[in-house]
């Protein structure tokens, strides 16, 4: 399987710590996103979308973050949860955590990070950074007794979750804030072949400056 991806974006982290957990063979393919490679031709041809990831496997192209753990999921029979109650929570979380975690934290990210100081919304990131805020209680409340988001295992549901919330940059996510939130992220990178975003795939702000 070949992920194309870049070490900044949370989404795609999420595609790789899936295939990494899985334990299948996978390599990145850098997309150059802050040089504009997610405009060109060639990549619209990948995904017309202008997004990363997308995975290639045996000759299909499948895009999306959580359809990509999806697909992985299936293949490999992991991380769905050990029956169909559990199957149907790890997609409530998936869904969840598209519309009120990572959107939110992946957009604050960036305007926060990667855009000129100048141009930098304050009024917007003030409020996706509230919005931010309430997402976290809903997390932290469901971990407070659970070690993971559904069952007795990781799952998908964790991999999603977890996505934007171990990159270094600030976007009004501080882990000793929520102590439950903080023991999950421990644990998740606590298990055999976890790595850090900018380990498991190419590109970070460093190789930028």
């Amino acid at each position: 399987m070949k992920l194309h991806c870049f070490g900044e974006s949370g989404n795609a982290y999420k595609a790789a710590l899936t295939l990494e957990m899985a334990d299948v063979q996978w390599q990145p393919a850098w997309v150059d996103f802050f040089g504009g490679a997610t405009r060109s031709p060639e990549f619209r041809a990948l995904n017309p979308m202008g997004e990363v990831p997308v995975l290639e496997d045996q000759g299909q192209l499948i895009t999306q973050s959580a359809v990509i753990q999806l697909h992985v999921a299936e293949r490999t029979r992991k991380f769905t949860g050990a029956n169909e109650t559990e199957r149907r929570e790890v997609l409530r979380w998936l869904f969840w955590d598209n519309h009120k975690l990572s959107a939110l934290a992946g957009s604050t990210r960036f305007l926060m990070n990667f855009l000129p100081a100048h141009k930098r919304p304050d009024a917007v990131i003030a409020f996706q950074q509230a919005r931010l805020g309430a997402s976290y209680k809903v997390l932290e409340h469901h971990l407070g007794a659970r070690d993971w988001i559904v069952g007795d295992a990781p799952s998908l549901a964790d991999f999603a979750c977890c996505g934007y919330l171990y990159y270094p940059e600030s976007f009004g996510f501080t882990r000793s804030e929520w102590p439950a939130i903080d023991r999950w992220l421990a644990r998740i990178a606590e298990l055999p072949g976890w790595k850090h975003p900018y380990d498991l795939m190419p590109g970070s702000p460093a190789d930028r400056t």
